[in-house]
């Protein structure tokens, strides 16, 4: 993973913009890090389940059926500011 200081920042309405309905980027955020979900086939047109991409997810996580450990196959592309 990169240097988290030199990774882009971005807002919250930055980051809403990839949702993948209004641009191609999947875009979600945990604990202050924006990850690429667009590769996975469960993040389909930028949903998964009940959740939808573009959004921080932190505080949705513990009512996951997994930990946070889903996030390390993804790209951590930006932080969120």
């Amino acid at each position: 993973m990169e240097n988290k200081e030199s990774l882009p920042q971005y807002s919250k309405s930055q980051l809403a913009l990839r949702n993948g309905q209004d641009r191609k980027e999947i875009w979600v955020c945990y604990k202050g890090l924006i990850y690429d979900v667009g590769e996975s086939r469960l993040w389909k047109n930028g949903k998964h389940y009940e959740h939808w991409a573009g959004q921080d997810l932190t505080s949705e996580m513990e009512d996951a059926p997994h930990n946070s450990w889903v996030f390390y196959k993804f790209p951590v592309i930006g932080k969120l500011i």
